[in-house]
């Protein structure tokens, strides 16, 4: 194999470097072989493999059409959720209410 007593620091500082990496990398190749076989054995009975580990699939929201839009520059617009934009802040400071904001 090796004779470790005759490297240098560096040369063994960038060899256990290196075998960190083949490690990781094995056990990352491993992982995704494991994760194939359980999605072909799923697949064969009819399953997704979210569906037999109880994973639910991420939820796709629709996004929410804009209730306010500003009145100077109509392409900024506000849903009326989260926080308020400097736009309708500043016209609410003005003494205008949502209602005169809205679409």
């Amino acid at each position: 194999m090796f004779d470790l007593d005759s490297l240098s620091l560096a040369e063994l500082k960038k060899l256990k470097k290196d075998v960190v990496k083949a490690i990781d990398g094995y056990e990352e190749r491993q992982r995704k072989a494991v994760l194939a076989e359980l999605d072909a054995i799923a697949r064969e009975r009819g399953y997704t493999i979210e569906q037999v580990v109880g994973v639910a699939p991420a939820s796709s929201r629709k996004p929410v059409a804009p209730k306010y839009a500003n009145p100077s520059d109509k392409s900024q617009t506000w849903t009326g959720r989260g926080r308020k934009p400097k736009w309708v802040v500043a016209a609410l400071e003005e003494g205008k209410s949502l209602e005169d904001l809205a679409i």
